[in-house]
């Protein structure tokens, strides 16, 4: 089945892509979002379980962000507005939370655009003066694409089409991360909602329910740090879920708790090295450009700037004709 022509596909509906994609369509462009995911997330996705019959969400990715450049503070008081971001204290002083999930700042901008969840872009070619973006099952046009996904992933989608685009992310590293999400019945007794610890095996520990606007009892989520995370990276997310929730407790000092509720998440490309250069890339003859943390800085706050640094690429490269 064909998909209809877009004046621009954007692919990967992420902080980046969103943040891109919000700016163009203020044009009047017609935008299409692309991403794999189930729905609203990418690396500040929430995970769903149902604990005791109610159900409960664990941040396990990003777990909160700050706000410094002036464009990125009046998003994030758009978001506060919208019920989709509170302050968290916990994790310092300018630190903001997506509510009721991480995801909730993505949700409030994907709403209003066209986003396709559930479809991976498997291909991108030339088709006549057009690009085309396969998945599969859906075959997309475009006279502009944008790829706002891991640099990794872009680096491999780009490489027939933008060699150059590609050598770019190709030269990008992340480091990989394992999440753990475990509920008690009952309070762990950790006075800190929120602790980094780098230099140990878990570099972050945070009490998920002291988040704001969360429901549910004790849950907690658990990041082990990139050093942990290599040791056990290809080991399955059963194995891996009890290794680390005993390193917690060994850290911590506290006796082990069993939990009424325990999952993993290998996330491959958690932590992107950022590169030199301009916040994103694009080029204009081709019409084809990428954007992404690993461009600006490995932060939600430096995905969303690399957005709007592309999507201000590409619309000066239009009043330029």
């Amino acid at each position: 089945m064909d998909g209809q022509n877009s004046d621009i596909v954007i692919i990967g509906a992420g902080m980046a892509g969103l943040s891109c994609a919000s700016a163009l369509a203020e044009s009047g462009l017609n935008i299409r979002l692309l991403d794999k995911g189930r729905g609203p997330g990418g690396r500040m996705a929430a995970r769903r379980a149902e604990i005791a019959g109610e159900p409960v969400a664990f941040d396990h990715g990003a777990q909160y962000f700050t706000a410094r450049d002036p464009n990125f503070q009046d998003a994030v008081s758009e978001w506060e507005k919208l019920g989709a971001a509170a302050r968290w204290k916990a994790a310092g002083q300018e630190a903001w939370v997506g509510t009721p999930g991480m995801n909730g700042p993505i949700r409030a901008m994907a709403q209003p655009l066209d986003v396709r969840w559930n479809t991976r872009a498997l291909s991108v070619s030339h088709e006549g003066e057009q690009w085309l973006i396969e998945t599969g099952e859906e075959r997309f046009t475009a006279d502009i694409v944008l790829v706002a996904i891991p640099a990794e992933q872009a680096s491999e989608l780009l490489e027939p089409a933008a060699p150059d685009l590609s050598a770019i992310a190709a030269g990008v590293r992340s480091e990989p991360c394992w999440a753990v999400m475990a509920a008690f019945t009952s309070r762990i007794e950790i006075d800190s909602d929120a602790t980094r610890d780098d230099g140990a095996p878990i570099s972050w520990f945070a009490r998920n329910s002291a988040k704001p606007y969360r429901s549910g009892g004790e849950t907690w989520v658990l990041h082990a740090s990139p050093a942990r995370s290599r040791e056990v990276l290809d080991l399955s997310k059963e194995e891996v879920a009890p290794l680390l929730l005993a390193d917690f407790f060994r850290q911590t000092g506290i006796d082990p708790v069993t939990p009424t509720h325990l999952a993993a998440h290998r996330w491959l490309y958690a932590m992107a090295e950022a590169i030199d250069g301009d916040a994103a890339r694009y080029d204009p003859v081709a019409g084809i450009g990428i954007a992404g943390d690993y461009l600006h800085s490995p932060r939600v706050e430096g995905a969303w700037l690399s957005g709007r640094a592309l999507a201000e690429k590409v619309l000066g490269a239009r009043r330029s004709g």
